[in-house]
Parts: structure tokens; C-alpha cells; sequence
């Protein structure tokens, strides 16, 4: 919803700032007070055309700025998104668009600068402008189909055509692989074979380059390991620090027992010492032998297998060599192994592969035709309703004389998309006698305008339909009476569900609003500005009586007034 229009320096208008509300707002005024100001104010927000001309004489630069309520649906939230714009929950959408004397533009959504091109299309989904010279949204025939599908509810089967495609596309793009592969592998079938054999007869590990990098690096350091060790055994003496060590014991103990023989006291200090040497020299003689026994375990370790060196680096240079070959990494050569093998399996039972994908294309074309037929039944009946409705609201709107009708085109023989097989659009014969067209072809911009209004008044009222903000510009111009007050209705009745602002001369359409604005022109210290005045009860009254009488307001039109206003 918009809630809010700031306008500077744009033709007649210095500074305005207007709250709008929901429902039905009327745009009032003498000719020329400068409604349409505001609409192109507002369209310059939006992204329409910019022309220097709308800047206010002698300014630097023009600004509009419109502020709409935080969107809550999905699809223009992504769509903003998309464009590159986030929006928080809750946050306000700004549209704003300063416009320099020298025609250049700048454009910003919340802020961050905008292409105009962005600032545009996300403006067409906010609002809708209905006037004497265009009619966004409805003139464009490729809405249509939305159109007619939000109206005759229809999400149910568009989502089962939407699925069926999916589907489709799938098994339709299973085939074109299956021939793809099968076509490319014979055409290579010979250079498979051969590449297949090599790799069998190599029969590569996942990991086997890295484990056998390790192991010729360890096999490389073992000689120098070993040549160290030997050093080791030659530096502890070997089996001459055994002999050595058991003579200097047998030496010691041969010393004690002579003490011994010459009578020393056990405790005698000369006998303690020769035991404690003989302990010494035996707890060395130990810890020898077990240094050497561990030296030799350790050379022992790296006592591999002989040839086992040459043997890793012909298996390195192997995998390397068939890895530059195929132009893959060693890492690969597995997963390549395997794809040769499914290649060559294609070859063989890739027709019957294929069979068994093209029938199971074929039955998703089958349940899609069903699921696209069922839609275009649906959108057949939504049309006959579509057109009975809308039929029904164009003799009140002085249009007797025009048909409608939904007209259905096939999109193209073998095409199956996601929103069904026709193309729809909506068409008009605006006499008897005449061949319908498009919506276009309505030449009086009065006419299409009304028609516009007619068209909306029968596409709304579905819950599940987001309607964006409605603007009609004069829609009852070369009217009045009946068809004004009917004209009223409609706009009143389309606000119960969006919010509609409307540029009117028909007091019968004003008297509608829940909101009035009037727009009049004044003079001051030379300058002539355009003001808006938001209009309370009693000025409400008073504005649709001059629009009755004219100039002078008398009694009867103030009692007209109130009438209308009910």
C-alpha cells in the first residue's frame, strides 16, 4: 500500500507532502489546478520517463519520493531481491528520484542507488496506472495468462503442470546424456579399450601415490640409517667391550679373593671397595650388552626387502607416466579406470539403456499432456466465467456496444512448459460487427480507461490475489449520470480489496471516496504554485457541490451533495 508521496520542485508544486490512505482517495479540482501533476510526481517515483521539463523553474533539481507499507509477498520480495535490493520485515519500501534541470536522473530504492530500469519494473508490480493513454499491465497481453489464472484459481493445476514439466525435462535431458555418452564412446571405443587394458593391467589404488612417495623416501634414508648404526656397534666396541669388561671382572673378583685368603675382616674398607668395583664393572657389562642388542635390533629394522627401493620408484614412475598419458592426476586414475569401463558398457548396453529412458520420457509426456489438458479445461471454464463477468460490467459503463473474449493460441507444436500449451490474451470488438483485437485497439481513451476498470472490477475479489495500487486517471470522462455513478461504484467496491486513487470530474465518482483531496492553483508574490488540501467532511461536501453547480454554489447543489455522499 502507498502511505505516503513527498514531492519537491516538480512543476507548479515547491513542497508537498501527502499521507494516503487505504480504500478509495479522490483527486478533485478545477481544469488546470494541476492534478495530473501529482500522477506524474508519482510516476516519476516509479521509474517513468523523465523530462527536465517537470523540474520547477528555477530549481537545480526536482525529487518525488514514495513510501509503500513493508511487502509481505513472496514473489516481490524476491523480486526486489533479486535486483539487489534486501528488505528487512517490517521495513518500509522507499522509491525515490531526484531529476536535475539538465534532464540527468538518479533513482534509489531504500536508499541505495537504483537503476532506472529496476526502479521501473519493481514500480509496475507496486502500481497500476489506468488512464486516458495507457493501462499498464492489462494492455500487455503476456499478463494475460496470470490474469485469467488468479481469477479462476487455478494454482492446483498449474502446479501439476509445473511438476509434470520438471519431470519431463528430466527424463527428456536422461536420454540426451544416455546418447550423448553413448555416441561420444564409440566414436572412442578402440582408445577405451586400450586405455582400460593399461589401466587393468596397472590396476592403480586410491592413495598409492602418496603411500609409496612415503615409502621411497624412507627406503632412501634406511642406507644412511644402517652405515650410522654400523658406526654406532664399531664406537661400543662390539663383542671385544664384552671381553674386555668380563676380564676387568674376573680381574676385580681375583683381587678380592686374594684379600680374602690373607685373612681381611669382610668388613675390612679395602674388601668393601673391591666389591663395590666388581658390582660396577658386571652392571656395565650388562647395560653394554643391552646397548648392543638394542643397536643391532635397530639395523635389524631397516633390513627391507632387497630391490624394495627400486621396486617403489618403478611403480611411482609408472602411475605417473599412465597419469601424463591420460592427462589426469595419479589420484584420478581409479575413477577413470571405472568411467572407461562404464563407457565401454554403454556401448554394449547403451541401446537397451536408452529404450528404457525414452520410455520413461515418453510417459512423462504423456502425464503431462494430461496435466497441461487439465489445465486448459480449467482455463476454459475460468474464461467463459471471466468473460460473463466482465460482459455483465460493461453496459453499466456505457461500453453496450463492446464483447470481450479470452482468446487461446497453442505456444507451439511440441512445446511443454511449466504454465501449460496455450498462449491466453484478453480481446475486444468495440462495435457490432466488428472482428475482435487487442485491448488496444479501443480508441478512446475514455473507453479504455472504463474498460480497464471494467476488467478489474471482474478480476477481483480473490483472497489469494495480491492487487497493487490502482490509479485512474479521469476514467469518467464524456460520462455522467448513470454510468458516473456507476463508474463510482466500481472504483468503491474494487477499494474493499486495494487501494484506488482516482483524478475525477464526476461528483457522482467523489462522493464515493473514503478520502478527498482537492488540488486547486493560487498565486503568491508573483509565483504560481499547486497545492493539495486533504478535505474533511464539511469541505467535502462543499468541493462536490461546486462540482454540481459550477462557480456559484447554491442550496440545492450542497442538498445534491449530501445525497450523494449518503
Amino acid at each position: 500500500m502507498l502511505t505516503a508521496l513527498s514531492i519537491r520542485d516538480i512543476v507548479l508544486v515547491e513542497a508537498l507532502d501527502l499521507e494516503v490512505d487505504s480504500g478509495l482517495t479522490v483527486l478533485t479540482g478545477e481544469t488546470g489546478a494541476g492534478k495530473s501533476i501529482i500522477l506524474d510526481a508519482l510516476g516519476l517515483a516509479l521509474g517513468a520517463r523523465a523530462d527536465a521539463g517537470l523540474v520547477r523553474s528555477g530549481a537545480r533539481q526536482a525529487s518525488a519520493t514514495a513510501v509503500f507499507t513493508a511487502p509481505d509477498d513472496p514473489a516481490l520480495i524476491e523480486m526486489i531481491s533479486d535486483k539487489g535490493f534486501e528488505i528487512a520485515p517490517g521495513e518500509e519500501l522507499i522509491l525515490r528520484r531526484i531529476l536535475s534541470a539538465d534532464g540527468r536522473s538518479r533513482a534509489f530504492v531504500n536508499d541505495q542507488p537504483a537503476g532506472v530500469t529496476a526502479l521501473r519494473e519493481i514500480g509496475h508490480a507496486l502500481v497500476e496506472v489506468h488512464g486516458q493513454h495507457e493501462t499498464v499491465g492489462l494492455l500487455d497481453w503476456k499478463t494475460h495468462r496470470a490474469l485469467l489464472d488468479a481469477y479462476g484459481g487455478l494454482q492446483p493445476q498449474l502446479g501439476g503442470v509445473a511438476a509434470a514439466a520438471d519431470r519431463l525435462k528430466a527424463a527428456e535431458r536422461a536420454v540426451a546424456d544416455l546418447k550423448a555418452a553413448a555416441a561420444e564412446a564409440a566414436a572412442h571405443r578402440e582408445e577405451l579399450e586400450q586405455n582400460l587394458a593399461d589401466l587393468d593391467a596397472l590396476d592403480p589404488k586410491a592413495d598409492e601415490e602418496t603411500e609409496l612417495a612415503g615409502e621411497r623416501a624412507l627406503l632412501g634414508a634406511a642406507e644412511k640409517a644402517i652405515a650410522d648404526l654400523a658406526d654406532a656397534r664399531a664406537s661400543l666396541g662390539g663383542d671385544k667391550l664384552s671381553r674386555n669388561l668380563s676380564a676387568a671382572l674376573r680381574a676385580v673378583e681375583h683381587a678380592r679373593q686374594r684379600a680374602g685368603q690373607a685373612g681381611t675382616d669382610p668388613e675390612h674398607p679395602l674388601l668393601q671397595k673391591l666389591t663395590t668395583a666388581a658390582e660396577a664393572i658386571d652392571r656395565t657389562l650388562v647395560e653394554a650388552e643391552e646397548a648392543i642388542a638394542c643397536v643391532d635390533a635397530a639395523a635389524n629394522a631397516f633390513d627391507f626387502e632387497p630391490g624394495r627401493l627400486d621396486k617403489a620408484e618403478e611403480r611411482l614412475f609408472a602411475l605417473r607416466a599412465a597419469a601424463r598419458k591420460l592427462n589426469a592426476s595419479v589420484e584420478l586414475l581409479p575413477t577413470l579406470r571405472g568411467r572407461f569401463r562404464e563407457q565401454l558398457r554403454l556401448i554394449e548396453d547403451g541401446a537397451e539403456a536408452i529404450t528404457v529412458a525414452e520410455r520413461a520420457a515418453s510417459a512423462a509426456r504423456e502425464a503431462y499432456d494430461v496435466a497441461a489438458m487439465l489445465l486448459t479445461s480449467a482455463r476454459e471454464a475460468a474464461a467463459e466465467r471471466l468473460t460473463a463477468s466482465v460482459m455483465g460490467e460493461l453496459g453499466p459503463l456505457k461500453l453496450d456496444r463492446a464483447r470481450f473474449r479470452v482468446a487461446f493460441e497453442p505456444v507451439g507444436e511440441g512445446r511443454r512448459g511449466p504454465l501449460g500449451v496455450e498462449t491466453v490474451r484478453f480481446e475486444i470488438a468495440t462495435n457490432a460487427g466488428t472482428d475482435f483485437g487487442p485491448l488496444d485497439a479501443i480508441a478512446s481513451g475514455g473507453e479504455l480507461a472504463r474498460f480497464a476498470l471494467a476488467m478489474k472490477a471482474a478480476l477481483a475479489g480473490r483472497e489469494d490475489q495480491r492487487q497493487p495500487v490502482m490509479i485512474f486517471d479521469e476514467v469518467d470522462q464524456g460520462v455522467g449520470g448513470a454510468v458516473a455513478s456507476a463508474v463510482g461504484a466500481r472504483l468503491q467496491r474494487l477499494s474493499q480489496g486495494a487501494q484506488v486513487l482516482v483524478v475525477t470530474h464526476s461528483p457522482q465518482v467523489a462522493a464515493r471516496g473514503h478520502a478527498h483531496w482537492k488540488v486547486r492553483k493560487a498565486d503568491a508574490g508573483g509565483l504560481t504554485t499547486t497545492t493539495v488540501d486533504a478535505l474533511d467532511e464539511a469541505a467535502r461536501r462543499e468541493e462536490i457541490a461546486r462540482m454540481l453547480s459550477g462557480a456559484q454554489i447554491t442550496d440545492e447543489a450542497r442538498a445534491a451533495a449530501r445525497a450523494l455522499i449518503g
